[in-house]
């Protein structure tokens, strides 16, 4: 068992994006933004799953806007291009998945 510590970090500065864990078939990663912040257009070449543990991130898939929040899961094949914008303040986790 192992417990991975992801606090908030936006007390202390803004925009904040940490790798928290890399096994042997997924990579976890925390992004924490601040309302109104944004990750440039980019894609991955893994599958990711996108959990939003609190607020509200609008993701452009492909040019495809979606709103993802505590509610729902966004999932996404390789290379599938996409940029995200905090609506709300937010902390997610993004997983991708090694082939």
């Amino acid at each position: 068992m192992n417990v991975i510590d992801t606090k908030n970090q936006l007390t202390d500065k803004k925009k904040h994006i940490e790798k928290v864990a890399d096994v042997d078939n997924a990579i976890l990663m925390n992004i924490q933004l601040r309302a109104g912040e944004e990750v440039a257009e980019h894609d991955a070449n893994k599958e990711v799953f996108i959990i939003v543990r609190k607020g509200k991130v609008r993701f452009t898939v492909e040019g495809e806007p979606i709103d993802v929040t505590p509610d729902n899961v966004l999932h996404m094949v390789p290379l599938e291009r996409h940029s995200l914008h905090a609506v709300e303040d937010s902390d997610v986790l993004v997983i991708q998945v090694k082939p």
